[in-house]
């Protein structure tokens, strides 16, 4: 870790987060803890990264560590940059991502600005990644616990933000995370994780679509992969790439959601056989190293946060748009999502899946 100086760590009352200030303070930083106010579905329904129980745990968490705390208020932009485009990815039929966007534009945007504003040299939060710095250019890495990498969410990051970056988790296992809490006498050390989307409130992410009188697209056909007519579907937002359950056709042998055809409002489905493919196109690329590929390159590829790493080939067309050839086929490659690219221990950017 670096030497000590003022460092900022990003707080939402979570375990990570919390062991992160108490390794930073017990490394002879100045640490100060900030989290984000963040916008709500409606008074009643709290987003899950700063309910009043979360601000409520941080501020405790920072009087047992003794460092300063503060709160920001982000709920505009946050609505802005995250939750709006949430939306109208759904409107125009893709899947979006909206943690990439968060990580971009608010926490590693607006909070690092406000970070540096306060006297901070680096922004620590309980991400799982590494840095690695060689000359002067940074790179991320994955986390030594597999199950926990976040390099991928990270994927997003350039070199400004990383040089002011600190992952003070990228070493660790959760189950060492946990022992630290305890040790450090942190009253988060217990609590669980939320998996869901934190704007969603606990809401299923179609119900929340409705609740925000999203223009979604309406009812239209079920096709299958000839054209032949299937049944008709409740709207192509209620489905993703893959989805086996919920279609609502009665066959011997089950379909699954191949593609949403957004420009005809049809859903294409397919036999098991029919589903995947190996090539698809990336755009919005973002590379970790501020160094595009410049010819075909090797690399390994993930096209969601959980799924399996699959050996490709890229090939680039510009410095933010590529064809990706999988070297096996994949079921749920899916418009909107993030395809996020390794070489080895490093991760080397990613991309928006367009096509």
């Amino acid at each position: 870790m670096i030497k000590p100086t003022r460092v900022a760590i990003a707080m939402s009352g979570g375990v990570d987060s919390s062991v992160a200030a108490a390794l930073l303070k017990a490394a002879g930083h100045e640490v100060f803890g900030l989290m984000l106010r963040l916008w709500n579905p409606s008074p009643t329904i709290q987003n899950r990264c700063c309910s009043p129980a979360d601000l409520a745990l941080a501020q405790q968490v920072a009087t047992t560590l003794d460092i300063p705390f503060y709160t920001l208020d982000a709920k505009g932009l946050f609505k802005a940059t995250v939750v709006d485009p949430f939306i109208e990815g759904y409107t125009n039929g893709v899947t979006p991502n909206p943690c990439l966007n968060c990580n971009r534009k608010v926490r590693w945007g607006f909070l690092l600005d406000r970070a540096l504003a306060m006297g901070a040299s680096h922004m620590a939060t309980g991400h799982y990644a590494r840095l690695e710095t060689q000359g002067n250019r940074f790179y991320l890495l994955r986390a030594k616990d597999r199950m926990k990498d976040q390099s991928y969410i990270l994927s997003v990051l350039h070199q400004e933000q990383l040089a002011h970056a600190l992952f003070p988790l990228g070493e660790l296992q959760k189950s060492e995370v946990r022992q630290l809490a305890s040790e450090y006498e942190l009253p988060v050390a217990d609590r669980g994780e939320s998996q869901d989307l934190c704007f969603l409130g606990g809401m299923d992410y179609r119900t929340f679509l409705e609740t925000q009188q999203a223009n979604l697209p309406p009812p239209g056909p079920i096709i299958d992969s000839v054209g032949n007519r299937l049944g008709t579907h409740q709207g192509l937002a209620s489905y993703t790439i893959g989805q086996r359950k919920g279609i609502r056709i009665s066959a011997q042998e089950p379909y699954y959601v191949m593609q949403k055809d957004h420009l005809n409002n049809h859903l294409i489905v397919g036999r098991r056989a029919e589903l995947g493919r190996k090539e698809f196109w990336v755009e919005e690329c973002n590379w970790i190293a501020g160094i595009p590929p410049q010819a075909e390159t090797q690399a390994t590829a993930k096209v969601r946060y959980k799924s399996a790493e699959i050996m490709s080939t890229l090939f680039p067309e510009t410095n933010q748009r590529l064809r990706v050839q999988l070297h096996q086929s994949l079921p749920d490659i899916t418009p909107g999502q993030a395809a996020v690219f390794y070489q080895e221990e490093y991760c080397l950017g990613g991309g928006i899946i367009s096509t």
